[in-house]
């Protein structure tokens, strides 16, 4: 799970698909606020209009004194935070780990820049880089391309006459990243993690998330609408007539309505029962009716499979039903609108515009394109992440740095074990087996031990375009060559420039990649409480993302596995129960309040991450000899360790990113992220002296681990 979302910073566990629409327009950033060499800290750097300013490892000047930490220790931690850091027109938010994130990107750009400048001694992977940068940044060629890039694709569609070869045009989309009507590819098989099997899920969704098409506000409707304009602008610009793209727009609206209505909700798609549905490829391709799943097979290059987990069964059906009720020139519409959206940052100015108008605009309340720049150097992180990476680790993560983090690591690993030994509620046949889970957790920090090859995947300096889909087609191939093979324990989910970090249950490991690894969030210069606050509270948010609601279903080689006694699963429901209770209560914005069962995972990682961490940060200060009387900055150390914590969530958002991320995101926003944090630790209390009763010290209070 990631630190945060995709689309939102933040730490968490890895989601298993990320809709099409956010990998368009959000898995093209990183980015932060210090890097050089050697770890040196960038000064001001400059990025299109902004100029972005190293954010200290404990940025005092965000601290608003005037609060009392015991009543709103968000307040009092990030009170002055908004006001000293307005929200770029060219974004959603701004918050330490957009800082960080764009920070990143500026030190990638110049690596960018440099491998696009070309001349002899360019290494494979520097070329690969700076042409995918160059091309993208040549906006004047894409211009004069036109759709010309895209028309095998478009005439493909176009000459589809029968829903009987549907599934060919939709294996050829899929394969260059284009997710119509449904998601297929590759994972790990939940039961028998050692291997890799085929997948299938529901998708196909323009939209965030499917109660964007059935919630009834006066907001949604409206975006609604917007949203079928939208659609019959962007069939225009593709070439429809105005009367032929308002029809085929009311007709998509239609279709995915009728796809959402069957669709699991974020919630749902969590839980790991909901969501494994082996069966033989025979009895799955029964149930397509009229549709041949061996087209689409064959068309998106995957192998020969025998059983596929049908992840989402109750939606085959109500797909089979739009496909065969819904007429084919809808279907061809649908189709060529996904094509034109997935690829529009890499078509004419026109359709980038169009598209920028709706996803970001309108549903996000971006008011301005970002730099071509940063979106094309996230462009390149998107598509050839590792070779990227492996430019960014050389030039700005030392060996020091990994070391030492990796410490950090094995401290809060070893608070874990000894903290599980205090659970009162459970039994010690359930305690052994958590320790057992615990023990093989592994460590990835900082990037790969080995490289991704990218030999064969050819990249042109003049074709931005077609280089998206030559990189999407490799990733396509990569992954779905998997299938059947036993799994690579070694591979990462993040590339290394990226700010963030994960656990992923089926292989029991987390990731933090060297990109997050940097100040503010860890310092090698910087004092034990802070590091420990910051990057040492993420450390401890992901492993324990292996004992949530959701991880703590699987076992330590990572298969889908009940250990626990009925009696100790009763004991964790009910007081998981309680966060949900704690967080549900929590109103964002409008009547909007949070989602505490969505949000559980995350909710439980940051709590029980919480209190091993300071735990461990209590263990490094005995065995240094800390003071923890001294103050520095004013603050004693176990003040500063809370203050990193709240630190690592200092933002300043806009409303309409507010609402997105409620109904679609799986961490608590983070002003309540903070403080329904805080008053579940009672290491929290002695340090700050609050009595008992206030509102961040609370007489009844919720623990898990």
């Amino acid at each position: 799970m990631q630190l945060q979302s995709m689309y939102r910073a933040g730490f968490s566990a890895r989601p298993r698909t990320v809709p099409a629409w956010i990998a368009l327009m959000a898995g093209l950033s990183l980015a932060a606020p210090t890097v050089l060499k050697a770890q040196q800290i960038m000064g001001p750097t400059d990025l299109g209009s902004k100029v972005y300013k190293p954010t200290p490892s404990l940025d005092l000047s965000s601290i608003d004194n005037t609060v009392d930490p015991c009543s709103d220790f968000y307040k009092f931690a990030c009170g002055r935070y908004a006001a000293n850091h307005p929200i770029p027109p060219d974004d959603r938010t701004v918050s330490t780990f957009t800082i960080l994130r764009d920070a990143n990107n500026q030190a990638l750009r110049k690596i960018l820049e440099k491998a696009a400048s070309g001349g002899p001694g360019r290494s494979a992977d520097e070329q690969k880089i700076g042409d995918y940068y160059r091309a993208c940044m040549d906006e004047n060629t894409i211009a004069k391309k036109g759709l010309t890039p895209l028309e095998p694709l478009m005439t493909q569609i176009d000459r589809l006459r029968s829903k009987r070869d549907l599934m060919t045009v939709v294996g050829s989309l899929q394969r260059v990243g284009v997710d119509v009507f449904f998601v297929y590819g590759e994972d790990q098989d939940s039961k028998h993690a050692e291997r890799q099997i085929a997948v299938i899920a529901q998708g196909g969704l323009g939209m965030p998330e499917k109660d964007y098409y059935l919630r009834t506000g006066a907001k949604d409707v409206e975006l609604r609408r917007q949203y079928v304009a939208h659609v019959g602008r962007m069939l225009i610009l593709g070439g429809s007539s105005p009367e032929r793209a308002a029809k085929d727009a009311s007709g998509i609206m239609a279709m995915e309505t009728a796809l959402a209505k069957a669709s699991l909700s974020v919630a749902e798609m969590r839980e790991p029962e909901n969501v494994y549905h082996l069966q033989p490829i025979a009895v799955f391709e029964s149930k397509l009716a009229g549709m041949n799943f061996g087209q689409l097979k064959q068309a998106i290059h995957s192998p020969t499979i025998t059983e596929i987990n049908n992840k989402t069964p109750n939606f085959i059906p109500a797909l089979v039903a739009v496909v065969r009720d819904t007429d084919i020139q809808v279907l061809k519409a649908y189709m060529r609108y996904h094509l034109l959206h997935a690829f529009a940052t890499q078509l004419p100015k026109a359709f980038d515009d169009e598209n920028f108008a709706f996803y970001s605009r309108q549903i996000l309340g971006v008011q301005e394109k970002e730099p071509r720049s940063k979106l094309c150097t996230s462009a390149v992180d998107k598509g050839i992440g590792e070779a990227l990476g492996k430019a960014f680790v050389e030039q700005y993560f030392s060996a020091d740095s990994k070391a030492k983090a990796l410490q950090m690591i094995l401290d809060v690993e070893s608070a874990m074990d000894r903290d599980i030994d205090t659970l009162e509620w459970m039994s010690t046949v359930t305690k052994a087996r958590a320790k057992e889970k615990l023990h093989l957790v592994v460590n990835k920090v900082g990037y790969p031990e080995k490289w991704r090859d990218y030999s064969s995947l050819v990249v042109v300096a003049d074709d931005a375009l077609g280089n998206l889909e030559r990189a999407a087609a490799f990733e396509n191939d990569r992954k779905l060559g998997k299938i059947g093979k036993p799994v690579n324990r070694d591979e990462w989910w993040m590339t290394p420039p990226t700010v963030n970090a994960y656990y992923e249950a089926t292989l029991n490991d987390v990731g933090f990649p060297a990109g997050v690894l940097l100040p503010p969030f860890f310092d090698p210069k910087q004092d034990d409480a802070v590091n420990y606050g910051h990057i040492g509270a993420a450390f401890g948010h992901d492993l324990s993302h292996g004992f949530d609601d959701k991880g703590r279903k699987f076992d330590g080689k990572g298969n889908l596995s009940n250990w626990w006694t009925p009696a100790d699963e009763k004991q964790f429901e009910e007081r998981t129960d309680c966060l949900v209770k704690e967080y549900s209560a929590f109103t964002v914005v409008d009547d909007l309040k949070v989602n505490g069962k969505l949000t559980l995972g995350e909710n439980t990682a940051d709590n029980s991450g919480l209190v091993i961490t300071y735990l461990a940060f209590l263990d490094r200060a005995k065995l240094s000899g800390l003071d923890l009387q001294i103050k520095k900055d004013g603050y004693t150390p176990k003040q500063r360790f809370y203050l990193g914590f709240a630190q690592d969530w200092c933002e300043n958002a806009r409303p309409e990113d507010a609402r997105q991320h409620l109904l679609t995101n799986a961490h608590t926003p983070d002003q309540y992220r903070v403080n329904g944090t805080i008053v579940n630790q009672p290491g929290f209390a002695d340090a700050f002296a609050c009595k008992k009763g206030s509102p961040m010290a609370p007489v009844n209070s919720c623990r898990v681990w």
